[in-house]
């Protein structure tokens, strides 16, 4: 490249690390996801990390061969790949072991990461709050130490023997002292501890927050989905917010809850949460505590489904299985199907046909959230599904189910509460899928 009196320009931009991408398709692990799709989802994250991928390549495997996870001739393969891209990073798109990883990378004599160590990347990358950051950073940690108990070997240098007696040291402080690796470990530890101590106190300010919440008895609503199904973009459409929204894995990680007036005139709270992704490192499910309480706190969940992505239903499947082992699969749910004026040529009893293929509820809602389509409609459907979702009680609680008494104040709407001699009368409503606990304890004029 020259300038205009041909002088040669030189580039100032710091090259990207060129990256060679390794996947399997693993028999017994039955997933929904082929080998091919699941690396073209590790492309983008290794995008959205900065990285410049060079080249893919999976095996088909029984199960993962204990040494480099993928069999040995493969390894020789990525070995002759790498060279020849001029690859300086190696990422395998499942979570290795820290043995797994060592052998790779004296194998290979480059870098060697896996899918859970790129994620915590790009989420270090994201977190824009204290909390976030708070989050992450326990994230890594815990992902660290083991990979720190097992791998460093070569931090196995002495501490404490130096100087003084001939006896060897310091009072106290003679013998073999105390390896490099133990120190470096207790250091981690301290951290750990201290970033959830960190944690707790965020989780209690979250927690009051949430008590003034449920006492001003306004209905929840929590958008849940898969990363870039467009969350952020439509809480932004339906309420004037401007949370960040961009086209790019994991854009926000941090919940945003802004207001709704629905059409009735009802004030709601929509809350906007970190988006799923296949293969989640329990890490981050853990570390990322707090904000998924937001979900467990809902009223009622949207889940955004990106209608025109080529593994949607992969993407609908890997949400649902994420909220069941949360606990919370049996929530209401409405599901949004979302970016339909990207889908050309395609009408009403298309889109019906399409929603049965991918084995979704049929009872749907299509909205373009960049455009603004649909969204009055999907407006009123919450409110229908708000009232659908609680049923209404006339309930005295007796004096020894206290517990009742504070679920039914933290997740339901109280109308009307008294003490009585033999226990609390309560009229209200309660979400449905609370309500069979408050049945032996109904009155007379309960209705539903």
């Amino acid at each position: 490249m020259r300038s205009q009196d041909g002088k040669r320009l030189h580039t100032t931009a710091t090259p990207r690390t060129r990256a060679l991408l390794v996947g399997a398709e693993v028999a017994s692990a039955r997933s929904p996801w082929t080998a091919k799709d699941s690396l073209a989802e590790l492309t983008m994250l290794a995008e959205t990390a900065g990285l410049e991928v060079v080249g893919s390549l999976f095996q088909r495997l029984d199960q993962p061969f204990p040494k480099f996870f993928i069999g040995p001739g493969k390894v020789k393969e990525v070995a002759a790949l790498c060279q020849e891209h001029a690859a300086g990073l190696v990422i395998f798109d499942d979570e290795l072991s820290p043995g797994q990883t060592r052998n790779l990378e004296q194998e290979l004599q480059i870098g060697v990461l896996d899918r859970t160590a790129l994620i915590l990347d790009i989420f270090a990358q994201h977190a824009r709050t204290h909390e976030g950051r708070l989050q992450v950073e326990l994230a890594q940690y815990q992902y660290l130490l083991p990979r720190l108990r097992r791998q460093w070997t070569h931090l196995e240098r002495q501490a404490g023997t130096g100087g003084g007696t001939s006896a060897g040291g310091v009072v106290g402080l003679r013998g073999p002292g105390e390896t490099q690796l133990e120190i470096d470990r207790r250091l981690i530890d301290r951290r750990i501890a201290w970033l959830k101590d960190q944690l707790v106190d965020v989780h209690r300010h979250r927690e009051l927050y949430r008590k003034r919440r449920r006492q001003s008895q306004v209905p929840v609503v929590a958008l849940v989905g898969y990363t870039n199904a467009g969350k952020s973009t439509l809480l932004n459409a339906l309420s004037g917010a401007d949370v960040y929204a961009a086209d790019q894995l994991f854009a926000t990680l941090d919940p945003t809850t802004r207001q709704l007036m629905l059409p009735g005139g009802q004030m709601i709270l929509m809350t906007d949460t970190v988006g799923f992704i296949q293969k989640l490192p329990t890490q981050l499910i853990a570390a990322f505590r707090a904000t998924l309480e937001e979900i467990n706190e809902a009223d009622i969940l949207l889940h955004v489904v990106d209608l025109t992505h080529p593994n949607a239903q992969e993407h609908a499947q890997t949400v649902e299985q994420t909220l069941a082992e949360l606990g919370v699969d049996k929530r209401p749910t409405l599901t949004v199907l979302n970016k339909i004026d990207r889908m050309e040529g395609v009408g009403p009893d298309d889109v019906a046909q399409v929603v049965a293929d991918m084995g979704l509820p049929s009872d749907v809602v299509a909205v373009s959230a960049q455009r603004g389509w649909g969204l009055d409609h999907l407006a009123s459907r919450i409110e229908q599904a708000l009232g659908e979702a609680m049923v209404a009680l006339d309930v005295l609680i007796p004096y020894q189910r206290n517990d009742l008494v504070s679920l039914w104040h933290r997740r339901g709407v109280i109308e009307q509460e008294e003490y009585a001699g033999d226990g609390t009368h309560i009229l209200g409503r309660i979400p449905r899928d609370l309500a069979a606990q408050f049945g032996p304890y109904r009155a007379a004029r309960s209705t539903k």
